[in-house]
């Protein structure tokens, strides 16, 4: 288990920022980004907040560029899609198949853009605040803004088990390769089956445990939360993340009828 996001957030050049500036500015972008009808701004979201996460907070761009392999293959099969099946205008491309003819049309590939913007920028933004703050300052930061407890103390669950049935995963992925069960495509398909049926059972064992054990402790429906201490925002900072903001917001505004193509 190597280079975890919390990993990264613990040690990074941003990590005592406020983790509240911090998490203001991410989730301000991430609504500019996705409110944005142009794919200027989110663009623009997206490099900026790559350079600043990795120039700023010192994050390896290797390993931030494999983190943003993801979510891009997904954007681009859906726009791939968008762009084909959507839309109207000026034929650009079109391809003919087993009798077929499909089409891309200006509407539907500026969809596509849109989309595909949208999406770096997104997740632009969420990756600068999952890699600058550390998960317990999250918490303690959606607690102080009165966030429901209950919200909270199912996503710390989540959070903590994720990385427990993580362990599992690789201990039981590395068990396989260890007999060969990965020879082949049918011994590969079969030992993907067996192990999520084995991470299934385990999950499942894992929770009643937990319950047993909370109830063992006299849990009484609340789990108290470590606040750490929270360094105050700087006048720099805050000003320079109201002008980035403001920046983004005016640029959105201003291209919010532009069309790529």
């Amino acid at each position: 288990m190597h280079d975890l996001l919390d990993d990264y957030a613990q040690s990074n050049a941003l990590r005592d920022i406020n983790p509240r500036l911090k998490l203001f500015l991410g989730l301000c972008t991430i609504l500019l980004c996705v409110s944005s009808t142009s794919p200027l701004a989110p663009l623009l979201v997206a490099l900026t907040m790559g350079l600043i996460t990795v120039t700023l907070a010192q994050i390896p761009g290797r390993f931030y560029g494999r983190l943003l392999l993801i979510p891009i293959s997904f954007a681009l099969i859906s726009s791939v899609a968008i762009a084909f099946m959507h839309g109207t205008g000026q034929t650009l491309f079109s391809l003919g198949a087993f009798g077929y003819t499909i089409s891309m049309r200006e509407d539907g590939a500026n969809l596509a853009l849109l989309l595909i913007s949208r999406t770096l920028g997104a997740t632009g933004a969420l990756f600068f605040i999952a890699l600058t703050t550390p998960t317990i300052e999250i918490f303690a930061t959606l607690k102080s803004l009165k966030v429901p407890e209950s919200v909270i103390e199912l996503s710390m669950m989540i959070y903590r088990y994720i990385f427990v049935f993580l362990d599992q995963a690789a201990m039981i992925h590395s068990a396989q390769m260890m007999r060969l069960g990965n020879a082949g495509l049918w011994n590969s398909l079969r030992s993907f089956a067996m192990l999520s049926c084995v991470l299934f059972l385990r999950s499942w064992e894992q929770g009643e445990r937990l319950i047993v054990a909370m109830d063992a402790r006299s849990y009484s429906g609340r789990l108290e939360i470590m606040v750490p201490p929270e360094a105050g925002a700087k006048p720099k900072a805050v000003l320079a993340v109201i002008a980035y903001l403001a920046a983004v917001a005016a640029i959105s505004a201003i291209t919010r009828d532009m069309l790529l193509l």
